[in-house]
Formats: C-alpha cells, sequence, structure tokens
C-alpha cells in the first residue's frame, strides 16, 4: 500500500464551508494527577476541527479557560454537563490522563449508577473512570468513539461500540485481551503472534486498533497495515496523547480505518520531521505544533 497515497483520501475543508462543516470533537479527559495529557490532545484537535468542546476536572477546565489562544473555537464543558452536547458532536475522544485503578475490584464497581453527577461524586478516580466510560459508551453506541489511556485500561469489552478506534500501547493490548471471557476465544489468542492477536481483537470485537510501538500496527476487521517511522524521541510523555487527539479529529469527517492509518503515519512524519531540525529533543508540544506543518506538506 503507498500510504502517501492512501492518507491523500482524508478530506480536506471546502472552499465554502461554514462553521462546523469540517468537525465537531468532545475531549474527556484528564484528573487531578495527570494535568497535561489531555491538554495535548486538545492542543493537536483544536486545530483540524471546526469546534471542540472539552470536559474534564475543574482545574483542568480553568487551565484550558486561561488558555484560549489554542482554544478559541471551543467550550469548557462541566462533566456533570456532557450529555447536554455530545449529541452536536462528531467524534467523542475519551481517556487521555484520565486515572485507571491498578488494583480495581471490579466486583465493588457493581453498583448502578443513573447519571453524570453521581458519577462525579465517586471519589477514587479509577472507579470513577470506570463509570464514566461505562456510562457513556453504553448509552451513546452510535457514536464515532475514540478510546484511550485510562478508559482504555478500564474498559470492560463488551462496551466496545461497532467501528470505535482503540489506542493501546503493547502493555495495554495484553491487559485487552487478558480481559477475554469466553475462554475458547481466549485459547484462540495464546499461540498466536502479536500482530494476528491485533487482527483477531478487531475482529472479534468490530473495531479499529492503533497498536501503538517502534512499529504502529493499524487494523480493523479487515485491513491490516505496519506503520514504520517515527525515532527515540517519540517516546517522551505525551506523543501518544497527541496521537489520540489527532486521530479523533481526522475521524470527526474520515472513514475510522482512514482515520486511524493516517494519524499514526503523519505522527510519525512529524517526529522525523523535526528529527532533522532539533534531532532527538523534542517534547510532545512541539510534535502538536509539527503536525499541522507535516499535514500541509503531505496533502496539500
Amino acid at each position: 500500500m503507498d500510504l502517501h497515497s492512501e492518507i491523500k483520501k482524508l478530506n480536506l475543508p471546502d472552499s465554502d464551508s461554514h462553521k462546523g462543516k469540517n468537525g465537531k470533537l468532545m475531549v474527556i479527559g484528564g484528573s487531578h494527577f495527570f494535568h497535561a495529557a489531555s491538554l495535548w490532545s486538545l492542543l493537536i484537535a483544536s486545530r483540524l476541527v471546526d469546534l471542540v468542546h472539552y470536559s474534564s476536572v475543574p482545574e483542568n477546565n480553568r487551565i484550558v479557560a486561561r488558555h484560549k489562544e489554542e482554544f478559541r473555537d471551543g467550550i469548557v464543558v462541566p462533566r456533570i454537563d456532557i450529555e447536554k452536547y455530545i449529541e452536536e458532536d462528531d467524534c467523542v475522544l475519551i481517556g487521555p490522563g484520565m486515572n485507571r485503578d491498578d488494583n480495581p475490584k471490579i466486583s465493588d464497581y457493581q453498583v448502578t449508577i443513573s447519571n453524570l453527577e453521581e458519577i462525579s461524586k465517586i471519589e477514587n478516580e479509577g472507579e470513577q473512570t470506570y463509570h464514566l466510560t461505562k456510562y457513556l459508551l453504553t448509552k451513546y453506541p452510535k457514536k464515532r468513539w475514540v478510546i484511550d489511556a485510562g478508559s482504555l485500561q478500564m474498559l470492560e469489552l463488551e462496551w466496545i461500540p461497532p467501528n470505535a478506534i482503540l489506542t493501546p500501547h503493547f502493555q495495554e493490548f495484553e491487559r485487552l485481551v487478558a480481559k477475554i471471557k469466553n475462554p475458547r476465544m481466549r485459547d484462540r489468542f495464546r499461540p498466536l503472534l502479536l500482530e494476528d492477536q491485533a487482527k483477531l481483537f478487531a475482529r472479534e470485537f468490530h473495531c479499529i486498533v492503533i497498536l501503538k510501538g517502534k512499529q504502529d500496527f493499524v487494523v480493523s476487521d479487515t485491513q491490516f497495515q505496519v506503520i514504520e517511522g517515527g525515532n527515540a524521541g517519540m517516546t517522551k510523555g505525551g506523543t501518544g496523547d497527541v496521537l489520540a487527539g489527532l486521530v479523533s479529529g481526522l475521524y470527526c469527517s474520515n472513514d475510522p480505518y482512514l482515520s486511524a492509518l493516517a494519524a499514526s503515519y503523519i505522527n510519525k512524519k512529524a517526529g522525523e520531521d523535526l528529527f532533522q531540525t532539533v534531532g532527538y529533543w523534542f517534547n510532545a508540544s512541539d510534535l502538536a505544533n509539527q503536525i499541522p506543518k507535516t499535514m500541509k506538506s503531505l496533502l496539500i
């Protein structure tokens, strides 16, 4: 596959575009512990789509409100108000910077949660991530979803909506496979190579997977592509959050597999472009700032 030709299939803004025609995205992320992660997703997403709704914990919402220069066409949404806006958004990114519970007793989580206000009152942030993720994915299964980081780590597989894009690194993917409850299905995964596990997972759960690493594996139920490139500068914290914001912005107005494929390719190319100017010494913010320049060179 000629990847450069493939990503040229991405929708570009029409000359007669009006506000909102080029995508509306909701970003749900952040926690009291992880402030920057969802902000990196927001940084790149706000440059790709016409409107972003951003919902985080109160201190992150205040940070975004103070930095309107990166969020001119965005609206800060308290988590209890997410449902007032989610229907109008083309795509929802959930999870960057949200906490996980490293030793969850899922049996303790089996309580009935009927609204976002109840979820916002849960003090354990890993448990809150669990319930927020479950509540939204199961209530709005027809939305375009990108599931990342904390939400990915607290995810139960039966919640995965059709055509959702999941963005695990290798360890997160292993945890997802370990959550398979059907013994026969679990046995089918055990002897397989990692890339074949990713193919089977995407097929069984009707989703798209960007399995992140030195090589990215981009997988749907019928398609598979290895994305080479990038460099060791991209091991910095936050570069995965940039990728999540990139794929979410693209998914607002593109096919899910093309969005995943293009996001992985563009992300690695942007890292390579940065290497030409600063070597390995760049961070997630540098990567987010480079991506629009790289996209211009690849698409226009």
